[in-house]
């Protein structure tokens, strides 16, 4: 029971912790907690990261872990914003980002003129509830991400856990959100020690 007592002493440091000074060793308290607490945790308190009012939005986040995930963890993200949202609204963000400016014609370079809409095509073959593969997920943009999670959110708010779900099986991967975020799910977690 020895890794309970590390679990416990690194919760007592966050019961009363500031998000907007956590403690400089707030990423290897996280390390700790990660490898050592329950996914389901490690998922409730990464849940209440992305509700605080001390982070940014859910929907930046989202991004911000987007843009560091590898192939399947983003697919994973995405398939499920658009079981949330569905296809339409990937699509209006893609063809708003083709048109560019003011609707204009298609922007050149990157994903513009045409590239956009190949993506599109990836994703919206084979039928009414797209898939969309790792290698189709690696080429969508983080901003795009963070439209189409602001509009998950709005329609369906439990989109964070579910989000928080994915994201609590890659703890390494949490720790792109910065301390604020780390030292709020580690105080959710303080607050809730005896479920552990």
């Amino acid at each position: 029971m020895n890794w309970m007592k590390e679990l416990g002493d690194v919760l007592n440091r966050y019961e009363n912790t500031s998000a907007t000074r956590p403690p400089a060793n707030v990423e290897s308290d996280f390390d700790v907690f990660a490898q050592k607490a329950p996914p389901a945790a490690v998922s409730e308190g990464l849940s209440a990261a992305f509700r605080s009012d001390q982070t940014p939005e859910f929907s930046q986040m989202a991004s911000q872990l987007f843009g560091r995930a590898n192939g399947t963890q983003k697919s994973a993200m995405l398939n499920m914003l658009l079981a949330t949202v569905g296809p339409m609204v990937l699509q209006q963000i893609l063809a708003r980002r083709q048109r560019g400016p003011a609707s204009g014609p298609a922007q050149g370079g990157g994903l513009g003129g045409g590239g956009l809409g190949d993506i599109l095509g990836n994703i919206l073959k084979g039928g009414r509830t797209p898939q969309v593969t790792p290698d189709v997920a690696d080429q969508i943009p983080p901003d795009v991400v963070e439209e189409v999670a602001r509009e998950a959110e709005k329609k369906d708010p439990s989109i964070i856990d579910r989000v928080s779900d994915i994201y609590a099986q890659q703890p390494q991967l949490l720790k792109v959100l910065g301390g604020a975020a780390l030292a709020i799910a580690l105080g959710k977690m303080a607050q809730k020690r005896n479920t552990l």
